[in-house]
């Protein structure tokens, strides 16, 4: 099973740097160029959100020269972490990885890429330390038809512990908590004018797995919550409209879409079908006024758990999730159809700035979304983002996914081991979404939701230094069928807020520096559950020792704190050594 997982994983590292007409500048951090060449890029790559004809120009507008680069690379690394409290363990581990950084950008396609798969092998027949580990994540954008038809793509994996609760932490990734996820999307658009009208289209088909073996348990004895498996995901989206002028003096528009996602546990569905008419009216060079109307249809459903006639109690599997019972009908959670509307304004002076805000009523209640994007230069990058939407895991991580940009740096945990689930990017102003997918992996519970949130980040990319910053508000109000399996769950509301930063640069010709800090705080809607937050920082220097050889020195801290348990703090040290080719 092994070997058939690090066959796929090899296998997807090769196809990517095939499949893109050539994978720009290095991009891994702090790393870069171990010859001791600067790192960084400063071309700025649309996101892929636009159908990518933006791809052939810069923020400036200046035609974009192709740019391609691939680096896979081999590293051992030995690693020891000492419990600090409650008790003193150490756990000691060897480790040898092996993944790729790619980034490639031209007129027609764009493409980023960090992946890792680490093997563990640990000190003593109890150490708890044995396993792999798979992290990154790629996105690629590609031109098939030019300026018309586009085909989109997207993975990632990321590894964390687990909790009771259903939250998520970053830093334990050890034993029973230890938490795999994967999300994969891929599908095509169109973006083609007939006359005065623009005409768009998008399909995207994904898939989300989640394999968390156990979880810590927050009250002693008390079981964990129901927790993701797997799902697919559709979305499609269609939008023909004019531009104010074009005839008329508004612009006009009418468009369509639909969302069904579908899980294997309790085969809970999500299925949302939305028409709607939209006007443009411009009031200055730079400011438009925008509003819409039309009509929604949301359903989410699902099963009930199979029960066990001896004890009366709901059956689980081998895995610890319910069993379906496929004999029952499937029972409505949650149903909404009716007029939906929104209005709004969008300021666009420049190439390097766009403000996009709504106001409205969608979900049977006021609903509020938009989005700020701010590009002061072609190496720094602001976006704001805020959302609401009813979803589960799988479709909220799947945009999540889709919204991260094509050009960035994967930054690694040296401690872990893992990339890490923000990386450095510097978008186009007004591509939408954020570069972490901390919102998105704060809580892997099966329920589906209705999710309000925001999410904040700042990156500065240089020749010697890279930095960056990310926060965000996740809050998920879950949705079940009463007198279901579930139905404890329905009306919860857990809350997330966390932040992340890292600060990279180079010391001399062949030494760099990587810094980094996080923290997260979750409240429970399941009082019994209880809260949990976490904190971590790492530092590491990294100095080359020859053409493509460098060395690595880190340490690290990370602490958690549950309020039915004491809290619980590691320290860590690591050395290594990396062969780029």
């Amino acid at each position: 099973m092994k070997s058939h997982l690090i066959s796929r994983v090899a296998a997807l590292v090769v196809g990517l740097a095939l499949a893109v007409p050539g994978v720009a500048h290095a991009q891994s951090l702090p790393y870069g160029d171990v010859s001791g060449s600067a790192g960084g890029s400063g071309d700025d790559v649309s996101d892929g959100e636009d159908g990518g004809d933006e791809g052939s120009e810069d923020a400036s507008g200046s035609p974009r020269t192709r740019k391609v680069h691939f680096t896979p690379y081999i590293e051992v690394q030995q690693v020891v972490t000492a419990e600090i409290s409650p008790g003193s363990d150490t756990l000691t581990y060897s480790a040898v990885s092996v993944g790729a950084d790619a980034n490639a950008s031209g007129r027609s396609f764009n493409a980023g890429m960090a992946v890792r798969y680490q093997r563990r092998f640990g000190w003593g027949s109890n150490s708890g330390a044995d396993g792999d580990v798979i992290s990154g994540m790629a996105r690629a954008n590609v031109g098939i038809v030019p300026r018309a038809v586009y085909f989109e793509g997207g993975v990632m994996a990321a590894r964390l512990g687990a909790e009771n609760n259903g939250s998520t932490i970053a830093g334990q990734n050890f034993g029973d908590s230890a938490t795999q996820v994967y999300s994969a999307y891929a599908g095509p658009s169109v973006k083609t004018q007939a006359g005065d009208v623009s005409i768009e289209g998008r399909y995207r088909f994904g898939y989300n797995k989640v394999t968390s073996p156990n979880a810590v348990a927050a009250v002693p004895g008390q079981g964990a919550v129901d927790r993701y498996s797997d799902g697919t995901v559709h979305a499609a989206q269609l939008h023909m409209g004019t531009r104010p002028g074009e005839p008329l003096p508004v612009g006009v528009g009418v468009g369509a879409g639909w969302l069904r996602e579908d899980s294997s546990n309790l085969d809970q569905r999500v299925d949302d079908k939305n028409v709607r008419g939209d006007v443009t009216l411009p009031v200055g060079s730079s400011l438009a006024l925008v509003g819409g109307v039309g009509y929604e249809d949301v359903k989410v459903s699902h099963r009930d758990a199979m029960i066990d006639t001896l004890t009366g109690l709901p059956v689980v599997d081998s895995s610890g999730q319910y069993v379906t019972d496929k004999s029952q009908p499937r029972q409505i959670a949650y149903e909404s159809d009716g007029l939906i509307w929104d209005a709004g304004v969008i300021w666009r002076p420049g190439k390097r700035t766009a403000l996009e805000a709504h106001v409205g009523r969608r979900y049977g209640s006021t609903t509020y979304f938009g989005s700020f994007a701010y590009a002061p230069s072609a190496r720094s990058s602001l976006n704001i983002s805020v959302y609401d939407n009813v979803t589960g895991f799988g479709g909220r991580l799947n945009k999540s996914l889709a919204d991260m940009p094509t050009d960035f740096q994967g930054i690694q945990n040296p401690l872990t081991g893992g990339l890490s689930t923000c990386v450095a990017a510097v978008a186009e102003a007004g591509a939408s979404g954020g570069t972490c997918l901390n919102g998105a992996l704060a809580s892997i519970r099966s329920s589906v939701f209705r999710g309000r949130g925001a999410i904040a980040s700042f990156n500065v990319r240089g020749n010697s230094l890279q930095y960056g910053i990310g926060a965000g508000y996740d809050r998920r109000k879950f949705i079940a069928a009463p007198g279901t399996v579930l139905a404890s769950a329905n009306g919860l509301i857990d809350e997330n807020y966390w932040v992340a930063a890292y600060l990279n640069g180079r010391i001399d010709r062949n030494s760099s520096f990587g810094t980094s800090v996080y923290a997260n705080w979750y409240q429970s809607g399941d009082a019994l559950a209880g809260d949990t937050s976490s904190v971590g920082a790492s530092a590491s220097y990294y100095r080359t020792l020859a053409k493509n050889l460098s060395a690595t020195l880190a340490v690290g801290i990370n602490g958690v704190n549950r309020e039915q348990l004491e809290d619980y703090w590691s320290a860590s040290a690591l050395a290594g050594v990396r062969l780029s080719f």
